[in-house]
């Protein structure tokens, strides 16, 4: 057996020679050099997929390109990588790309206020970015990045719309927006304070309608719900927040006619939404949304004022403050009446801030002894409350203190008296149905989606508006629509390309008569909603994707990222998915079969609770007694999510410095279970730099001892060659050693549990765990091994580490003879082997331990026969030693037997 010396760190001038052996592990320049050499080597690059072959699409969320990796960041990615790397040894075809989400509201920022090119700013982000990545080890198609901001790529995203436009599922309306009345500009709900304020002017934000851009994904409302009974790779958590923000509701539409001041009945009539139809008779009055349209008809002269003033209080309100829960909710009554259509009662119309005119009707009936949010509302404004359902078996005045809001029995109710509410709501539906005011009515809480957004850097929307032809596709041959490059930020005045006639001015493709250009552009969610698609055919000119390498790749087998992704972006991406399955570019019905949200990068943070004030953990000189430096008062000490705020973040690029990017990936993935939050711990690194270390110091051993792994030595079938004696015999013929049994039973122990964890729900930690159990029992059993079994142990725990520190297992492979340096990288690395599987004969124990308690407490324990019976354990243990000692002489009064874990001797 050849020894292979010389095999050390990679100088990172000549990745593929080997160097002086060093003595210590020094992960810095080794990494630097493998990251280079699997460049070279194209070692990441996704192969072409031919018949038979078994594909793996690992996918991480792509990061919007800041400049600057985070924590969070490098979890996410590591923990992507992980998969890819296993898949890989499990022989499988990977796919395992990145790319960059990079239109949106910073770099417009950057240009504002830095006078810079959103583009360059863009380019030069994720050049910084791509660099710290690859820092990582991150196995990395790098041939398929894409970057949303790039014409060569939101060329497919214009003509993904035009698909969308051309199916029906596009159109324009009239929606609200925020607006700046100082700058003469539409702002983002995040350049909204939370006083309602514009973040740059400071002017109060209005509300205003502008015409804009929708698709309609409500069309597909109920395939998204009832598909999600196929994601049960997906954590029940997300699934649920899609299913409750798609908001499915049976109930019934009910028309209430209004009434004219003789209390005639007029022409007009509200339609109002409910699931509780049952409840009609207790209806003491309508609420509309202050923007629905009726209200300017219908409000008399007496309320005008009032109602004018009501609606302009509102419009400086979001969603969220309107429809909060601990906000009381606000009124003004109209003037108007209109008449309940099961009982032909007068009630009074109000508007009020909690009813959203994009929900539903825009308009709901008030029940308020039957909702409470009602009551409060009747109560605060002295509103009739009228119940109409009561527990069964009570009285009318069971329950008078709130809202019943429970099943129960109709009174009050004429012909429905008597009846169970499930019932009533059905027969008092179809009553209304036909007398001519009702109908049954499925709604959803999903609405449609709005795309338009009024700034420059984002995808330009591909249509022309025409006076003579209206709206017009731009021509596919003419895509993509680009950006204009000579463009003035000033933040004022609205859309910079509305601004620049140049650009917007165009001649209609129709009839050739000047036109205009679109001049919104697209919301960032239309670029991500489809780029893990373009991944499997990234350099194709002729279509965003053939459907054959979209069919050959997807879907998506692992998809990594944060649980503030779980409604939009993937409830979007799966509405593009079903929308090009219908258009007959793609066959399946779901992007993403498994889904990991990985939990949050905490780390320790200081608080003044008295100013309110953080401060950074290096300004506290006693940790044991955090007080503030300027002030001395006393901090609160927490963990929270890394923040710049919160003064608690740290520097994945100093890791890296100090102890390499395989002691950041290990102690990442060690920490905590990949969907729990992670609490940073300094000392926790360096504990897994330690233990990196020992690897290193083992195989410098082994080295030494003259172990190679040239020549497929330790391998499966050189393994079974030496057992093929008789069972249990070593090649020459002897009996394993017990060192032998307990090393071999350890490795596969290992390859068994790390299997395991890496299968189902990953288990990160316990891997990495499981890695730390197998080198301690190669501590104590690798030199007294023979060199067949010694040599297993070292290719099986170089293998099962590659995907957690790939540079040290790829660096010891070449230490140890696994490759020589002239050997293709590409076939003979680390990374191009095959995942051990464990073998069951190594895992059977001749003996087993026994633990011996008296009267309930451990005192020793004892190896004893694996097959060993009740009575035989029964009479090992009452010989033991163990026994002697503690019990003084004296015979037990009772022995309870677990047989294979324990005895139990009770005086």
């Amino acid at each position: 057996m050849r020894r292979c010396s010389g095999y050390g760190s990679i100088s990172p001038l000549h990745p593929s020679q080997p160097v002086s052996e060093s003595s210590r592990y020094q992960p810095q320049a080794l990494e630097v050099g493998w990251q280079q050499a699997w460049a070279g080597a194209g070692l990441h690059r996704a192969p072409e997929l031919g018949p038979g072959d078994e594909a793996f699409y690992a996918l991480s969320m792509f990061p919007y390109p800041s400049g600057n990796l985070h924590m969070g960041h490098v979890r996410n990615y590591v923990i992507t990588d992980v998969v890819a790397r296993v898949q890989r040894l499990r022989g499988r075809k990977v796919l395992h790309p990145m790319g960059w989400d990079a239109f949106g509201l910073p770099a417009e920022n950057a240009a504002i206020e830095r006078g810079v090119d959103p583009g360059s700013w863009t380019d030069r982000n994720i050049a910084s970015m791509r660099a710290q990545l690859d820092q990582l080890g991150l196995s990395i198609d790098w041939d398929r990045e894409v970057a949303t901001c790039h014409a060569d790529y939101y060329r497919w995203t214009q003509w993904l719309f035009l698909q969308f436009l051309e199916a029906g599922l596009a159109y324009q309306k009239d929606a609200t927006v925020n607006w700046d009345p100082i700058d003469q500009t539409v702002l983002a709900n995040e350049q909204v304070d939370g006083e309602g304020r514009s973040w740059r002017s400071g002017a109060l934000v209005e509300k205003r309608k502008l015409r804009q851009w929708f698709l309609k994904i409500t069309d597909y409302a109920q395939q998204l719900l009832d598909d999600l009974d196929q994601l049960q790779g997906w954590p029940e958590r997300v699934r649920t927040m899609q299913a409750n923000w798609i908001g499915r509701s049976t109930g019934a539409e009910l028309q209430f006619t209004v009434v004219d001041g003789d209390g005639n009945n007029a022409d007009e009539r509200i339609t109002v939404f409910t699931t509780r139809p049952d409840t009609i008779f207790g209806a003491s009055y309508v609420v509309l949304a202050p923007e629905h349209p009726l209200v300017a008809a219908l409000t008399t002269v007496e309320q005008q004022a009032a109602v004018e003033a009501f609606c302009d209080l509102v419009s400086r309100q979001s969603e969220q403050e309107r429809t909060a829960d601990d906000k009381p909710k606000r009124g003004v009554p109209i003037g108007a009446q209109v008449r309940n259509p099961a009982n032909g009662e007068l009630i009074p119309i109000w508007i009020a801030d909690y009813v959203l005119a994009e929900y539903g009707t825009g308009a709901v009936m008030g029940v308020p002894a039957h909702d409470q949010r009602d009551f409060q509302f009747a109560r605060q404004y002295e509103l009739p409350v009228r119940q109409v359902i009561i527990p069964e078996g009570s009285d009318e005045h069971a329950y008078e203190g709130g809202a019943w809001t429970e099943a129960g029995v109709l009174i009050h109710s004429g012909r429905f008296d008597g009846l169970p509410s499930g019932e009533a709501k059905e027969a008092i539906t179809a009553a209304a149905a036909t007398e001519g005011w009702g109908q049954e009515k499925v709604q959803f809480r999903l609405r449609d989606w709005l795309i338009s957004r009024q700034r420059y850097w984002g995808c330009p929307i591909p249509v022309i508006h025409c006076d003579s032809c209206g709206v017009v596709p731009v021509p596919s041959e003419q895509l993509p629509v680009e950006l204009p490059r000579d463009v003035a930020f000033s933040g004022k005045g609205g859309s910079p390309l509305a601004q620049l006639e140049s650009w917007w001015s165009v001649p209609c493709p129709c009839c050739g008569q000047p036109a205009r250009r679109e001049t919104d552009t697209m919301d960032t969610f239309m670029c991500s909603s489809w780029y893990y698609l373009r991944y499997s055919d990234s350099s194709n000119t002729q279509l965003p994707f053939s459907r054959e390498a979209v069919n050959s790749w997807l879907p998506v087998d692992q998809y990594v990222g944060g649980i503030e992704h779980a409604i939009l972006h993937l409830l979007y991406s799966r509405f593009f998915t079903k929308v090009l399955r219908d258009r007959g570019l793609l066959g399946f019905d779901e992007p993403f079969k498994r889904l990991l949200t990985q939990g949050m990068v905490q780390a320790i943070t200081y608080k003044n609770p008295l100013s309110g004030k953080y401060i950074a953990p290096a300004d506290v000189a006693d940790p044991s007694d955090p007080r503030d430096p300027v002030t001395g008062d006393v901090l609160e000490t927490f963990f929270e999510k890394m923040s710049k705020s919160k003064y608690n973040g740290v520097d994945p690029a100093a890791v890296i410095d100090r102890y390499g990017a395989d002691t950041a990936r290990m102690f990442i993935l060690f920490k905590a279970p990949p969907e729990k939050d992670l609490e940073w711990d300094d000392a926790d690194v360096e504990g897994q730099f330690r233990f990196l270390q020992r690897l290193w110091r083992l195989a410098d051993a082994a080295a030494e001892r003259g172990l190679s792994l040239a020549d497929g030595s330790g391998a499966p079938e050189a393994v079974m060659v030496a057992l093929a004696a008789n069972s249990g015999a070593s090649a020459d013929g002897g009996a394993l050693s017990s060192d032998e049994q307990e090393l071999r039973r350890a490795v596969h122990t290992a390859i068994q549990a790390i299997s395991e964890d890496l299968d189902g729900d990953y288990q990160f930690n316990t891997a990495v765990s499981e890695l730390m159990k197998l080198s301690n029992a190669m501590a104590s059993h690798l030199e007294a091994s023979r060199p067949v079994f010694a040599c297993e142990a070292l290719r099986t725990l170089l293998i099962l580490l590659a995907p957690f520190a790939p540079h040290l297992a790829e660096d010891l492979w070449l230490k140890l003879g696994g490759r020589s340096a002239a050997d293709d990288l590409a076939s003979t690395s680390i990374h191009a082997q095959l995942w051990p599987t464990a073998d069951a004969n190594a895992l059977v124990r001749d003996t087993v331990p026994l633990v011996i308690q008296i009267k309930g407490k451990v005192r020793g324990s004892l190896e004893v026969p694996a097959d060993a019976d009740k009575a035989t354990l029964e009479k090992l243990a009452l010989e033991s030693e163990i026994a002697a000692k503690w019990l003084e002489g004296k015979a037990p009064s009772r022995v309870i037997v677990v047989p294979g874990k324990l005895v139990n001797l009770v005086p």
